[in-house]
């Protein structure tokens, strides 16, 4: 049988009454005395705490006024060379510049109202019964009272209203971006490419044009239209002018067994089972360029968003509520791929009124 004995000592009756009685010995040593600020006895020092904070909520209203102002008054694209830091845009300067000071001025308000005005000696509350009793009620009542009161709120109205004009106004920044940093809502960006009848398919980056006999079944080409792609498009067109170009015009090309293809309005806009396009996923714009050869689907590598190439690229998974637009496509007289038309319809993400009737492009509404 197993050795079950506690060696630990017994505590004795005088032993625990002697613990007892050292714990009872052990004196609360309460709250430090109160140590009066300058403005708890000094009229004047409370009067130039006061105006300190009137001053900073005021800061913070006036930063918040030139927040928006900046907004709207300053060219997005403006840029500055500041000592130190180099080119920088000035516009995103002054919106950061105004919001800290709006923020600051808040802050540093706040915390010497705090410091200086509100009440700073410490009350211990004892515990008691949730059920208070009337007169607990008033004592409450009058508590808050002279908490207002000895807050210098009732007389310095002045802190009163500028911190709620600066917390108020401190809101713009805050909710401005979200409603007009969005920019305007898509119109005519989206309904017409740079892609015309005639326009040679060219393979992205390197500019050459494909000929529709050498292309295998099977064959994937990220293709740009003409003029409009490679570094030369960059030197003739500009930075800007070339990425709005790459982000709304870039098609792929594959050629499937036609056997293979579910829809007429396909065929047509194909050539010999080659069909192209575009690029840009219907749900937020990401670039669709992960072909699978054996299930000729399309994926976008963002939000996994699949389109069936054999379906005239009908999503079949994902986020994702459109079919990709099909490029019409042909022959030029030397056997080369060229545009037959322009898109159909818009490209890209959905956005509101993309359905409207006569902005479709290219006569065809479907």
């Amino acid at each position: 049988m197993a050795d079950t004995h506690d060696d630990r000592p017994v505590p004795t009756e005088a032993g625990q009454r002697a613990g007892a009685l050292s714990t009872e010995r052990f004196e609360n040593p309460g709250l430090p005395p109160h140590v009066p600020r300058r403005a708890d006895v000094d009229p004047k020092a409370a009067d130039r705490a006061s105006l300190q904070v009137v001053i900073l909520f005021s800061l913070s209203a006036l930063a918040s006024i030139a927040f928006v102002v900046a907004y709207y008054a300053i060219d997005p694209d403006l840029k500055g060379y500041l000592l130190g830091i180099g080119e920088m845009n000035l516009f995103h300067l002054a919106l950061g510049v105004t919001m800290g000071i709006s923020l600051l001025g808040i802050g540093l308000g706040t915390i010497h109202w705090a410091k200086t005005l509100m009440p700073d000696q410490e009350v211990v509350e004892e515990r008691h019964p949730q059920a208070s009793e009337e007169d607990d009620r008033v004592a409450v009542g009058q508590t808050l009272s002279h908490g207002w009161r000895s807050s210098q709120l009732n007389r310095r109205t002045a802190i009163l209203g500028s911190a709620g004009g600066a917390l108020g106004l401190f809101a713009l920044p805050l909710v401005l971006p979200v409603v007009a940093g969005l920019g305007p809502r898509p119109r005519q960006e989206l309904y017409h490419t740079n892609w015309e009848s005639g326009m040679r398919l060219m393979i992205d980056p390197s500019g050459t044009p494909i000929r529709a006999a050498d292309v295998t079944q099977g064959s994937v080409f990220h293709v740009m239209p003409d003029g409009f792609v490679g570094y030369e498009a960059f030197e003739e067109l500009g930075a800007e002018e070339a990425m709005i170009s790459k982000g709304k015009d870039q098609v792929i090309l594959v050629k499937l067994d036609p056997s293979l293809i579910k829809s007429q309005k396909q065929r047509d806009w194909g050539y010999d089972g080659i069909v192209a396009y575009s690029k840009v996923c219907t749900h937020v714009g990401c670039p669709v360029a992960l072909y699978e050869q054996q299930t000729h689907h399309l994926l976008c590598p963002c939000h996994q968003s699949t389109f069936d190439m054999t379906d005239d690229c009908k999503v079949i998974f994902g986020p994702a509520k459109r079919p990709l637009p099909q490029l019409p496509i042909t022959v030029d007289d030397e056997g080369y791929l060229v545009a037959a038309d322009e898109f159909r319809e818009p490209v890209g993400p959905s956005f509101w009124e993309r359905n409207r009737p006569g902005l479709l492009g290219g006569g065809n509404e479907s």
